[in-house]
């Protein structure tokens, strides 16, 4: 294997409303695969934190992780984690959440703006999204400031759904916010995730891409975490090996991992 270190920090099972598969199937795939590490990263949506029982569903995740863990315990390393999604719409829930489980990995999300749907769901056909995408960057700096996660989740989600509408949005439009956001990052201490899932949907990139990533390089940044989003088994560890090769051609050395929320440097290759 080219890369012994290949990992996967971004996965969820069907402890999330949208996974499909148990946590023990994603880390069994994981095994067979040859990773050296997954991450279950299952969804917490703080804007509806109580409404749809995040508090239960994200803690039976964590149990899952654990058992699954002393299950595979010296064939692979395990990590609990969560995605925390709109966590300044909703702070006590993100705090509640927080405190609740002993996580390694905090992931911090923006899966929508205050007062917005989910990029996924937003009206492109009748409305006209640049708006909402200068309030996403700042509601990504306000959320960076904040603080308590560990990496900040799929930078340039809303453009994984632009092309599924037909719409045409430059990134480089919007290069001095995403220059805030990275220098933020870098200035708070936290991690970038390099999110696969644009590999095999038809964005087509990484989130963020390379060139985008080459400035986080150019700026300082140091500290990737990367994972597939997989939502069901057969995605686990999807896109990471090409990933690695990316980061590599970009002059990465190391990627992160999370343990007991602290971030450990891995060699990309050796």
């Amino acid at each position: 294997m080219k890369y012994p270190f290949l990992s996967d920090c971004h996965t969820h099972s069907k402890c999330s409303e949208d996974g499909a598969d148990s946590v023990m199937m994603l880390c069994k795939n994981a095994l067979d695969q040859g990773l050296y590490a997954i991450t279950i990263t299952d969804h917490c949506e703080c804007n509806t934190y109580w409404e749809q029982h995040f508090h239960e569903s994200v803690c039976q995740s964590w149990g899952e992780t654990r058992r699954a863990a002393v299950s595979f315990q010296n064939k692979i390393h395990i990590f609990t984690g969560v995605e925390l999604g709109q966590p300044m719409q909703n702070k006590s829930g993100a705090e509640d959440i927080l405190n609740a489980c002993s996580f390694d990995f905090v992931l911090g999300s923006l899966h929508n703006v205050k007062n917005e749907r989910d990029f996924y769901d937003f009206d492109y056909q009748h409305r006209d999204v640049r708006p909402v995408l200068t309030q996403y960057f700042e509601e990504l700096l306000e959320m960076i400031r904040w603080g308590k996660f560990d990496s900040l989740a799929h930078l340039t989600y809303p453009w994984r759904y632009f092309k599924e509408y037909g719409i045409e949005i430059p990134i480089e439009d919007y290069q001095n916010q995403i220059d805030h956001v990275l220098k933020e990052l870098i200035r708070q201490k936290k991690s970038l995730e390099v999110n696969t899932s644009g590999l095999r949907q038809k964005i087509g990139t990484t989130m963020p891409n390379e060139k985008i990533l080459r400035r986080y390089q150019s700026l300082g940044g140091s500290m990737v975490t990367v994972g597939s989003d997989a939502h069901r088994w057969a995605d686990v560890g999807s896109g990471i090996e090409e990933t690695f090769s990316m980061l590599q051609r970009i002059g990465f050395s190391y990627f992160t991992i999370y343990e007991k929320r602290t971030p450990v440097q891995i060699p990309i290759s050796e």
